[in-house]
């Protein structure tokens, strides 16, 4: 026998050896996508956005319920505790609520979130003193200053914080033009230069006070989030900024019997300012209060075989606006009960696949992240408190909101999913998403958030871009925005089930592929750092 003969005997050997093993893998993957069912979707995602979770909010009960419901499925499969025994990382949070104990003005008490809301970092303080000053418009230029000759140092002010004075033909007095000069092009340059001067307190005026109020007056007590940084200082003096209604400004000018209406008319007709002293004593203690919280990533890894030092981070966000001390329930079926849901069927898949003798030579940790809403913060807190080391992290998936149609697809084709960062970091994502969807699911693959010029920005807005900023190739699959987004309309019965678990079994399939494939991922793209 030649040598080519037995080249050729030993190839009709080798060949139906890879194609078996080919169509082996083929059928694996195909079996265990069918562990993601509208059944068990439906099922999960009827708990989580249920009354009983009450929104999934963040320091709250609903937030509790919900990652100890992850982590009950998580041990049902199997997973590895990973965080010392534990599927919890708790996240190290700051809430700060600001809170108005008092606020009067020559006697009469004006109310918290109905005359007023306040911007301020201040520490609880109180504010007693015999003098206002008001400042016009609050403008400091050369051809028309509200403060020449004032000083305000120490001192509480009033100003209009919209507009500027304009003669009879509607010209501005500062530009001579019909065009508005930059103190008013810019939101923050006649704050900004204000607080230069020190002044102790300032309260802003404008038209949009009063039909703005009734609309965030409800989440005033909601307060804003951070992590915990050392070392914060425990007192800040910072002037605070009290946004109030214009008929609160007109009953504080009552003392000098005018109006706002007069002021602006007198400025006009006279093309000079009006900044007077008011005799009223103003009695307030106000400030932030802040509270730790601890609110956990829940994480759960399932080891892979010969390359199971390399980690897949398969992950979506658990929290959502949780409710509002007047009762209202904002349940997030979508946002991100869909993505939570997707990171459940998913480690079941892969856990039943790996049961069967096909698990990932790669490891998979899945993990439900924490105070998303609240700045990205639970991903955050990961990224830069890693179980893992980042440099075996060799890719990350995000999955947030799929369970809708979007305005775009509404009248069109609704076998579609958003697929956000593949023309980022990787050359190779783009051709892996592709393929994965050719081979097994056949979406319309819509990549409209992925060009830089799109005034939404999703790729820097979601918990992938934490994993993304520390060179970690990432992928977002998202269903896009629709009319309930962040209300309480939000529920499960809008949710399109057949169509979610499709886009899951397309996640699975990208999944599948990062997890086993020879190589990693390559990193060929260099990062633009958020910038277009």
């Amino acid at each position: 026998m030649t040598m080519n003969m037995k080249k050729y005997l030993s190839l009709l050997f080798i060949v139906p050896a890879v194609w078996s093993c080919t169509f082996a893998q083929d059928a694996a993957q195909k079996k265990f996508a069918g562990e993601i069912t509208e059944e068990l979707a439906k099922k999960h995602l009827t708990i989580l956005a249920s009354p009983e979770f009450e929104g999934r909010g963040t320091g709250q009960e609903g937030g509790r319920k919900t990652v100890d419901y992850v982590a009950k499925q998580f041990e049902e499969f199997g997973l590895i505790k990973p965080v010392n025994g534990s599927y919890f990382q708790p996240v190290s949070l700051v809430k700060s609520v600001y809170a108005v104990k008092d606020f009067s003005i020559a006697g009469q008490t004006f109310t918290y979130g109905k005359d007023f809301y306040v911007q301020g970092e201040n520490t609880l303080q109180e504010y007693n003193v015999d003098e206002i000053v008001f400042i016009g418009y609050g403008i400091q230029d050369e051809k028309y200053n509200d403060l020449k000759d004032i000083d305000v140092t120490g001192k509480v002010v009033v100003f209009i914080n919209e507009g500027e004075p304009k003669d009879a033909s509607g010209n501005s007095i500062i530009t001579g033009t019909d065009k508005d000069s930059e103190w008013t092009r810019s939101r923050l340059k006649r704050l900004q230069e204000l607080m230069k001067k020190n002044p102790k307190l300032i309260i802003a005026t404008s038209s949009q006070v009063a039909t703005g109020l009734p609309r965030i007056s409800a989440r005033l007590s909601s307060g804003r989030y951070g992590l915990k940084k050392e070392n914060t200082p425990k007192e800040n003096n910072a002037t605070p900024m009290v946004i109030a209604t214009e008929n609160m400004v007109d009953q504080i000018l009552k003392a000098k019997k005018t109006t706002l209406a007069d002021v602006k008319k007198g400025i006009a007709e006279s093309k000079k300012p009006n900044s007077f002293v008011i005799k009223s004593k103003l009695k307030a203690n106000m400030g932030n209060n802040q509270e730790d919280l601890h609110d956990p990533n829940v994480l759960g890894l399932l080891e892979g075989s010969d390359l199971k030092e390399e980690i897949v981070v398969i992950g979506g966000h658990w929290d959502h606006d949780g409710i509002l001390p007047d009762g209202t329930i904002f349940p997030g079926a979508d946002d991100n009960g869909t993505g939570t849901v997707a990171v459940i069927d998913l480690a079941r898949a892969f856990s039943a696949a790996k049961k069967a003798g096909n698990g990932p030579r790669r490891s998979i940790l899945f993990i439900a992240y924490a105070a998303e809403e609240k700045g990205l913060l639970g991903s955050n807190f990961y990224v830069e408190n890693p179980i893992y080391p980042l440099e075996n992290t060799v890719a990350c998936i995000n999955v947030d909101m799929i369970g809708r149609i979007d305005d775009k697809h509404l009248e069109g084709n609704h076998n579609y999913v958003h697929v956000i960062g593949t023309n980022k970091l990787s050359s190779e994502l783009n051709p892996l998403v592709e393929k994965a969807n050719k081979d097994y699911v056949g979406l319309e693959l819509d990549g409209m958030y992925n060009d830089p010029n799109d005034p939404m920005r999703l790729y820097y807005r979601s918990d992938h871009y934490n994993f993304a900023k520390k060179g970690i190739p990432a992928l977002f699959f998202f269903s896009g925005l629709h009319p309930h987004y962040h209300t309480p309309e939000d529920t499960v019965e809008k949710i399109d089930f057949p169509m979610m678990v499709k886009r899951e079994h397309l996640i699975f399939h990208t999944a599948w592929d990062m997890v086993n494939r020879d190589n990693k991922l390559v990193v060929d793209i260099p990062d633009d750092g958020g910038v277009r």
